[in-house]
């Protein structure tokens, strides 16, 4: 049997209209614009309005995954989420997204690994394309991280966008895509970044809101120090892994958590930055979606062609870490239109025949059972 290779074929992004700029911010908390670029580099971010929410932005990027991929939904055999900042606990909002674009033979569930869920997602996806246990998959980072953040708390507010990005995987014999893979975590720092209730530990009370246990927590210290050692290890990783040197590698697309931390982390691997794609000063940290986000611009930019070896590495919260070595290859030869207005309208109703078609059976199941 002929090996078996994931490549990237599709990729789209969905970031709200509105912004929220460092002078905003200034207005609303202690900080100036100069304070923010000096210690992140971010100048603004994207927020989500009242309408929209984590699987509502995830839908948009993937339906313009899947244009660029030229694949129907229903091609699709998984659709994983990865996200911070999710719909509910359950159902999964990768499930929401199933049924919205109508991918009807996919399976569907959510990641949760913080920041680095990206790359774990691509690295699970990948993992059952090579086996031969799917051939189309959807790998999504999707956040509304402005929901979980303390507007009044500035050593938090200033650094959280929201926003959406997805990836379409598909099978080939041809050699390429996902080469290799690195997952890590380390729960004894799970205490640095973390979002203390809603869950089973803290559950939701008058007092799990009045102490603020619903927002964001970071010790900003100690993430830094551990982001800056973990980016350059998992990247070197990665590479070595595949038996190539950092010097086949063309383009570096990090987590965009902090300009200081990015510089820092390939000032350790001796990378110029001009081999390093950066937008975080226009998105802010959108987690789990910061890596396909900017991975949409830079080949938008021209800086990333099929042939290159680009390296996706991210950290976050859990604490986790991981990296991604990808020989990028772009679509598949096969082209056909596809149409995201007649997906959304056909995904619609096929939703509504299935809320009817149970209606149906709970009423006639309702009648048997009163026979």
């Amino acid at each position: 049997m002929s090996p078996r290779y994931a490549h990237v074929t599709g990729w789209g992004m969905a970031v709200p209209e509105k912004i929220i700029t460092n002078q905003d911010l200034a207005k609303m908390v202690d900080t100036t614009d100069e304070w923010i670029v000096d210690r992140t580099g971010i100048r603004q971010r994207h927020v989500a309005d009242e309408h929209q929410t984590t699987a509502s932005l995830a839908v948009e990027a993937a339906l313009r995954a899947l244009i660029v991929a030229s694949l129907r939904p229903s091609d699709l055999d998984l659709i994983i989420v990865s996200t911070s900042s999710p719909e509910h606990i359950f159902p999964a909002t990768a499930c929401l997204v199933q049924d919205r674009i109508g991918a009807t033979k996919a399976g569907a569930f959510d990641l949760s690994a913080a920041c680095t869920g990206f790359v774990y997602a691509l690295t699970l996806a990948s993992q059952a394309i090579k086996s031969g246990a799917i051939q189309n998959a959807l790998v999504i980072g999707a956040e509304t991280l402005s929901r979980l953040t303390d507007w009044k708390d500035r050593n938090t507010c200033i650094l959280f966008g929201d926003g959406a990005g997805a990836f379409i995987l598909q099978a080939s014999e041809e050699p390429g895509g996902v080469l290799t893979s690195v997952m890590r975590s380390d729960g004894s720092g799970g205490d640095l970044l973390s979002l203390p209730a809603g869950g089973s530990r803290h559950p939701t009370t008058l007092q799990t809101v009045y102490d603020g246990l619903h927002y964001i927590q970071m010790n900003g210290r100690e993430v830094f120090r551990f982001a800056t050692r973990v980016m350059s290890q998992a990247t070197r990783e990665a590479v070595d892994a595949a038996q190539l040197t950092l010097a086949d590698v063309q383009l570096i697309v990090p987590h965009q958590a902090n300009q200081r931390i990015i510089e820092a982390a390939m000032r350790g691997l001796d990378i110029p930055m001009d081999r390093v794609m950066m937008n975080l000063e226009r998105y802010g940290n959108t987690s789990t979606a910061s890596i396909p986000i900017a991975t949409c611009e830079a080949i938008n930019q021209g800086r990333l062609k099929p042939g290159d070896n680009v390296v996706f590495v991210a950290f976050g919260a859990g604490l986790t870490w991981g990296s991604n070595l990808v020989k990028w290859s772009g679509p598949f030869p096969v082209r056909r239109k596809v149409s995201p207005r007649r997906f959304r309208w056909l995904a619609r109703l096929r939703s509504w025949l299935a809320r009817l078609r149970r209606h149906l059976e709970g009423l006639i199941w309702g009648r048997d059972r009163s026979i």
